[in-house]
C-alpha cells in the first residue's frame, strides 16, 4: 500500500460560512445556485449562511436588477476567540496568497 492516502474525510479546516464569503468576496454578484455549487452545499444551506452573515454585520446586498450584488464588510473581526484578534481581509489575504 502507498504512503499517501486518497482523502476520504469529508472535513475542511474553514466553514462553510467562510467560504460562501470569499467567495462573495471574490464575485460580488455570483448567484446562490452557482454558491452551492462552488462551496459544495445546498442553495438552501447558502440561504441560511447568507442570512446568517448579514445578521450579524459581515454582509449587505443591494438588488440589481433581478439579481442581488452583495458587499463583504472585511474590516469585521473573526468570531472565534482564537483568531478574534484578525479580520476578515486578513483571512482572504492568507488564502489567496
Amino acid at each position: 500500500m502507498s504512503t499517501e492516502k486518497m482523502n476520504t474525510s469529508s472535513w475542511t479546516f474553514l466553514t462553510n460560512h467562510a467560504h460562501v464569503l470569499m467567495c462573495l468576496e471574490k464575485n460580488p454578484s455570483e448567484r446562490i445556485r452557482d454558491l452551492a455549487v462552488e462551496v459544495g452545499i445546498t442553495e438552501r444551506a447558502v440561504q441560511r449562511i447568507i442570512a446568517d452573515l448579514e445578521a450579524d454585520g459581515y454582509l449587505n446586498h443591494i438588488r440589481d436588477g433581478r439579481r442581488n450584488v452583495y458587499k463583504v464588510f472585511t474590516r469585521k473581526p473573526l468570531r472565534h476567540d482564537i483568531e478574534k484578534h484578525r479580520q476578515i481581509h486578513d483571512l482572504i489575504e492568507l488564502i489567496n496568497k
